[in-house]
């Protein structure tokens, strides 16, 4: 047997000995981590890096509590579709195209393909800008390259799920820790981020603006319905005992994978707050020039390491999304095309506003608005499948978390409905 194919294996069987209670502790959890690490790529893409560094250079901290409120929503429906996948044995997709009319379901796979090339012309874009500033690339030729380093990370699928999930973990713990560097070198005020992480502010039109805008970018559709995929048949279930076991462990590893992207997406906005907004920068609004304005602010190799953390982003945000994409198709309408050519499908609308000279901060916002349209699509069917005892079985949701569902599901679609109101030149009386 190969070496991947026994490590997938063994990885299994680990699970079952967990299960057994014959694995404690932290090396009962190991064998079920991967999937919400995969899964939380998603919430520290590209798109997270420009609305939260714009939030903290033009608010401060004061829009930090609505980080953790779009963190807190996309850990219960996280949770949700991993949930899913688990009790049924399908993604989600799957579960539409059964339970749903055919025509119905290719509508729903146009709308889901469309905001799958959205999400990855933010990660795509984000990048090739990173090899630009990094190593001075020209964009045409990072663009290239950007595609074949996502391809060779994609084809570790094909050793199993194990390889291509410690990949993906590994590029999340990078992102951290290249965090962890810029909160030193930043030297932000712990109290300010304690108090507006708890305490809500809006105080303009633009503030509203972004407040949508950063849980736009949070809550993502391809990531709602690649988590399900990913759990389907890693560690399939024999009794009811086993599926409650298993989604335990997955809650915790969801709590864990999530608390880590959060933890990325505080540290932008209040780096930004810290570094920006506290020297006078309060109109930080794309990446390039967060970059020029960090180098002199906090020298080059803070600047560095921010590079690193948007590379790292952009490269394993693209590779996920591309995976998301072949969840999609295979479960609405239950053909797969092959991984290059989704790849090279993928790459047009990054390659055509590349080669335009289109403003890139100019294209992640409309990849945003994209989002916003079609978000609504994989949260609602997620509530109405985990509700439904005949189809989770012991894993159903409690009425508590229906309701909390119910709840994320109403503040993200009005949000979002909000996003493409105010985009599109609105304004919320009373506020200037």
């Amino acid at each position: 047997m190969p070496s991947s194919r026994l490590e997938e294996s063994n990885t299994v069987l680990a699970a079952r000995a967990a299960m057994s209670n014959e694995r404690k502790g932290i090396r009962a959890l190991i064998p079920f981590l991967g999937p919400a690490f995969v899964a939380s790529i998603a919430y520290v893409d590209p798109g997270n890096f420009a609305t939260n560094i714009q939030s903290g250079s033009e608010f401060g901290y004061k829009l930090l509590w609505v980080v953790v409120l779009a963190n807190l929503m996309a850990m219960l429906i996280q949770n949700l579709s991993a949930k899913l996948g688990i009790a049924t044995g399908k993604s989600l997709p799957e579960m539409i195209r059964e339970y749903c009319p055919r025509w119905l379901s290719y509508v729903m796979w146009g709308f889901s393909e469309v905001a799958a090339m959205g999400t990855d012309l933010a990660e795509f874009l984000g990048a090739t800008l990173g090899l630009n500033l990094l190593f001075h690339i020209p964009m045409v030729i990072g663009m290239v390259l950007t595609g074949i380093a996502t391809y060779l990370i994609l084809a570790l699928d094909r050793f199993g799920f194990r390889p291509l999930e410690k990949f993906i973990t590994a590029f999340v713990v990078l992102i951290a820790l290249c965090y962890i560097v810029e909160t030193v070198m930043s030297r932000p005020q712990f109290g300010q981020i304690v108090h507006h992480s708890v305490v809500p502010w809006l105080g303009n039109n633009d503030a509203v603006l972004l407040a949508v805008g950063v849980i736009g970018a949070t809550v993502m559709p391809h990531a709602v319905y690649l988590h399900s995929g990913l759990t389907q048949n890693r560690v399939v279930p024999r009794n009811d005992e086993e599926k409650r076991k298993i989604g335990r462990f997955n809650t915790r590893e969801v709590i864990i994978a999530l608390t880590l992207a959060g933890f990325v997406n505080l540290s932008m906005m209040y780096m930004s707050a810290s570094v920006f907004h506290g020297t006078g920068h309060t109109q930080i609004a794309d990446i390039s020039t967060a970059y020029q304005t960090l180098t002199p602010l906090l020298g080059s190799a803070s600047a560095a390491v921010f590079l690193v953390s948007l590379l790292a982003s952009g490269i394993s945000s693209s590779a996920v999304g591309t995976m998301a994409g072949q969840v999609i198709m295979q479960g609405f309408v239950g053909f797969t095309i092959p991984l290059w050519i989704r790849r090279v499908g993928t790459m047009i609308p990054p390659a055509v506003i590349i080669m335009l000279g289109v403003n890139s901060t100019q294209a992640l916002v409309i990849s945003q608005v994209i989002l916003s349209l079609v978000l609504p699509i994989p949260v609602i069917a997620l509530v109405y499948f985990t509700r439904r005892r005949d189809i989770m079985g012991v894993l159903v949701n409690k009425p508590i978390v229906t309701v909390l569902a119910v709840i994320s599901t109403v503040i993200i679609v009005v949000l979002n409905l909000g996003l493409l109101y105010l985009t599109f030149g609105g304004s919320i009386p009373g506020l200037s």
